[in-house]
């Protein structure tokens, strides 16, 4: 009988639900701490999107096992568009991968609303590591081990660094860090060589000269650090890493409701401000469909398990 009265209950919401939202305010769980690009990208469209919407958007911060626990928050959540999931690609298509038990299913558990858009991968490294680009550090790495620095195990500046040593052939040790800015205090300092991480992070260091822009992963240039080549550019067919921001909600998430939310974010990554600031961030808008975003997800889902097979990388 519950189940009956569920069901009448979701095609009735899927009837209505479209023209009645939002009559409260939304939430956007990030889960990870401010400050950080990801959070940062949620919090430039939550006041635009308010605008839109009619109503208050609200960023709430659940950090914690690398992403799991504010992302699990939301795939309990009532599937009412009310709560939705600042997704990462490293929460979302590594860490089913890497750790033996999660919490949730990417693909089960959540309905995908759109892309925010694709943060910018770079390896930098100290002054001292004898190349000036990526040419000449594999030319380099060939001959010695380096170790590389990241925000953590399993995040995709991890895997954008064990891709490279399986398509290249060299030896590079990870060294993962609590965050990003531990990680890019040690490389300006000297006690690791390389870092792999988000331009906007460690754009600062290169323009100050304190760190070497050896290439970014992404498939052009980025227009922060026009000047640095990409891989491709470097002689890396195909070596394309981006790390994607987007927006989830839980599933059954009524179509129409889902559909409200993309058309309004698109339209707010759309605006020439929300571009500004997200070049600041490295990041370059996206705003695609539902069904584009999902396509994404799968396609990523198993990318990145070869890799993570291929390289050992498991956390129980």
């Amino acid at each position: 009988m519950r189940a009956f009265v569920f069901l009448l209950a979701s095609l009735f919401c899927g009837a209505t639900c479209g023209q009645t939202f939002p009559a409260k305010p939304v939430r956007i769980i990030v889960p990870f701490s401010p400050g950080g690009v990801a959070d940062s990208s949620a919090r430039v469209i939550s006041e635009r999107l308010g605008v839109r919407l009619g109503q208050s958007v609200l960023v709430e911060n659940r950090p914690g096992a690398s992403g799991n626990i504010g992302t699990h928050a939301v795939a309990s959540a009532a599937p009412d568009g009310y709560t939705l999931l600042l997704g990462f690609d490293g929460t979302m298509v590594v860490n089913p991968h890497v750790y033996a038990k999660l919490p949730f299913d990417t693909l089960r558990d959540f309905s995908p609303v759109t892309k925010l858009g694709d943060a910018t991968l770079i390896l930098v490294a100290h002054p001292s590591v004898p190349a000036k680009d990526l040419r000449e550090f594999l030319a380099v790495a060939k001959t010695r081990n380096f170790s590389y620095g990241t925000a953590g195990t399993g995040s995709t500046p991890h895997l954008a660094g064990e891709l490279l040593a399986q398509r290249t052939g060299i030896a590079l040790t990870h060294v993962p860090y609590k965050g990003g800015g531990q990680a890019m205090g040690d490389v300006v300092g000297g006690q690791i060589p390389l870092v792999f991480t988000a331009i906007a992070t460690a754009q600062q260091f290169v323009k100050a000269g304190k760190l070497k822009a050896l290439g970014v992963s992404s498939a052009r240039r980025s227009s922060a650090l026009p000047e640095v080549p990409t891989f491709v550019e470097s002689g890396l067919d195909g070596f394309v890493v981006d790390s994607w921001v987007g927006i989830l909600a839980p599933a059954k998430t009524p179509p129409a409701v889902v559909e409200r939310l993309q058309k309004d974010i698109a339209a707010v990554l759309g605006e020439a401000e929300t571009r500004s600031r997200y070049a600041t961030l490295g990041i370059e808008p996206a705003g695609n469909t539902s069904e584009q975003f999902t396509e994404q997800i799968r396609a990523d889902l198993a990318r990145w398990e070869r890799v993570v097979r291929q390289a050992g990388i498991r956390i129980e």
